[in-house]
């Protein structure tokens, strides 16, 4: 095997686990010798042993001598495991195989330094794009101390997600709504505004045929009008209610103890205080199902930094049914928010497209 495909291993094992190590990173591990594979590893959960340990724990002493292939940077600080760097040398590795640099503060080219002291030789961008890919929520929430945000909406060819009398259920197939499913389950939390949950009543939850982890359910309700009936109150899964200075906070919590209430210090909410507040509170990756009006806010302050658009083969006509962006249209086509697309899908009879902001030229 080549050094790519060994590379690829480790990738393939970190993609695996995607949604489950926050707000650790995914990463891999793949420990080889003359040819053979001694030890593979990836990193499984939070507080748990990293991808190089279990790589090096099952190679043994044979990886004295070995390469090591590794996803992301080793790390060179103690956390709530100790540096992975030190056990690569302690282990004698004679060379470390890295996709990319880790931007973590506490990493950030520490680890490759204590290797190269140590007489290791490091090589350095093997496979770089896919692992960037890999942990992109990850660098981004490291950088910008805010989560990655994705915007999400399923409607019609026609661009429709409701009816005029709002009925939604269902316009797209049963395909696409596992795959949103898949994609609750690898974020940390979901966002919703509340007219969202008081016409739809969503249960905001994972429910894939073999399972699939919670995320913390958002609802942004600036004067507390959510009520007893809503699916969000039940206890399935963790929900956060961010609301306005005036609301009645007090009282709602003494109601629903489980909830958790975060009051902003102003009247009205605003969602880059909110995503600041989340990034404080370790949130990484931020999935927005809407409604209308919350896509709007996201995309009018530019805080989203990717989309899935799932498009179902149905035609509604009508100006009086509900569009994905609510509000109003700017007055000329050159103000509309431009996008470059990543990729087409096809899932079941529908298509998902995803895209993220065009940069601008400078």
């Amino acid at each position: 095997m080549k050094k790519e495909e060994y590379m690829d291993l480790a990738l393939t094992m970190a993609e695996k686990t995607i949604g489950q190590t926050s707000p650790n990173p995914s990463v891999g591990a793949v420990v080889v010798k003359d040819g053979r594979i001694l030890g593979i590893g990836t990193h499984l959960q939070a507080g748990k042993a990293h991808a190089e340990v279990h790589a090096l724990e099952q190679a043994g002493e044979d990886a004295e001598g070995a390469d090591i292939y590794v996803t992301l940077e080793p790390c060179a600080h103690h956390g709530k495991t100790p540096p992975c760097a030190d056990l690569i040398i302690e282990r004698k590795v004679k060379k470390a195989y890295i996709a990319c640099l880790d931007p973590n503060p506490d990493v950030a080219g520490k680890g490759v330094e204590k290797l190269q002291k140590a007489g290791i030789d490091v090589e350095i961008g093997i496979q770089e794009a896919r692992a960037l890919e890999l942990n992109r929520k990850f660098f981004h929430f490291i950088q910008r101390k805010q989560p990655f945000v994705t915007l999400k909406a399923a409607m019609t060819l026609d661009g429709k997600i409701a009816t005029s009398s709002g009925d939604s259920k269902w316009v797209t197939s049963e395909q696409a709504r596992e795959d949103v499913h898949y994609q609750r389950s690898i974020h940390d939390a979901i966002l919703v505004g509340i007219n969202t949950v008081l016409q739809d009543n969503p249960q905001l939850t994972t429910r894939l045929p073999q399972g699939g982890k919670n995320p913390i359910r958002i609802v942004l309700d600036t004067h507390l009008k959510i009520n007893e009936n809503v699916h969000v109150l039940n206890q399935e899964a963790p929900t956060w209610i961010i609301c306005g200075l005036e609301a009645d906070a007090t009282e709602f919590s003494k109601q629903y103890p489980h909830v958790d209430i975060i009051q902003m210090t102003s009247k009205q909410i605003n969602l880059d205080d909110v995503l600041s507040l989340l990034g404080e509170r370790k949130i990484q990756s931020l999935y927005v199902e809407g409604g209308s009006a919350v896509h709007r806010s996201f995309i009018d302050n530019r805080l989203f930094q990717v989309i899935h658009w799932y498009i179902a083969p149905k035609l509604l006509g009508g100006s009086d049914a509900f569009t994905p962006i609510g509000g109003s249209s700017p007055a000329f086509m050159n103000e509309a928010v431009s996008l470059e697309v990543t990729s087409l899908e096809q899932i079941g009879p529908d298509i998902k497209v995803t895209a993220h902001p065009r940069k601008e030229k400078v």
